[in-house]
């Protein structure tokens, strides 16, 4: 069986972070049936090479899904507006060992997120984050249709490597003490798609709802654009920021 590595830490709680369906006004409308932002990528890129845009990572050797995730967010965002931009694997081990202290332990996904949103990442600093609460179907699409994906991490399922080989859905199962976290790029009544370990995954709706145990969606710079996020009360954001960051002075 393939070598593969999980690495996100259990989830952690923080009252200030913000919530998705606080933002949610009402133009925005229902979800459509399915989203699919790589259909979008390949084709403003020319290219349906998966592996390439999205790669390993360093993640069959190193517990950096945490990192692996927001290097292929960042090559999602950038690959929706027409540009190609992959994130090295030195630069995702570079900055995994820098949050670890250079300890291959696995990473708490708010860290990671709350790092990105005050330091750049292969020169890309995200604007904010919201979580999206996993359990609410009807928000987890609307925020992978607006932004072009999700962040999410979620508890292991005992088959979850040996599907991954064999190119099977993702199905709920017997958890086990594992973390992992992914970016989804698409969904469809049947389940959701996500990109991990150099490839796309498909998980059930059942699995999700099993298995994850927290999910955001990632405001890049090209949000402060009306056009990018329509329906998305983005000032109303940006005031909220402001108040926490005025509250942490």
């Amino acid at each position: 069986m393939q070598t593969l590595r999980f690495g996100k830490k259990p989830p952690t709680i923080d009252y200030r972070t913000l919530r998705f369906r606080a933002y949610l006004t009402p133009a925005l409308p229902a979800p459509s049936p399915s989203y699919d932002a790589l259909a979008r990528i390949y084709r403003a890129l020319a290219t349906t090479d998966t592996g390439a845009l999205f790669p390993m990572d360093g993640n069959d050797r190193l517990g950096d899904c945490t990192i692996a995730a927001l290097a292929h967010a960042v090559t999602t965002f950038r690959g929706l507006i027409g540009t190609r931009h992959v994130m090295s694997e030195a630069a995702v081990v570079a900055l995994y060992e820098k949050l670890t202290g250079g300890d291959d332990t696995g990473l708490v996904a708010l860290d990671v997120l709350n790092y990105w949103r005050h330091h750049a990442a292969s020169g890309d600093r995200i604007l904010a984050y919201v979580s999206v609460d996993p359990r609410n179907h009807t928000h987890v699409k609307q925020a992978i249709a607006m932004f072009g994906g999700v962040y999410l991490g979620f508890q292991v399922q005992q088959d979850c490597i040996r599907d991954f080989t064999a190119h099977r859905p993702w199905t709920p199962g017997r958890l086990t003490r594992d973390g992992h976290a992914v970016f989804a790029v698409g969904y469809d009544a049947h389940g959701v798609d996500v990109l991990t370990w150099g490839a796309t995954q498909r998980g059930t709706w059942d699995w999700w709802d099993a298995c994850v145990d927290e999910a955001y969606a990632v405001l890049p710079p090209e949000a402060k654009d009306a056009r990018f996020t329509p329906g998305f009360d983005f000032a109303q954001l940006t005031t909220d920021l402001a108040a926490l960051t005025d509250a942490a002075a």
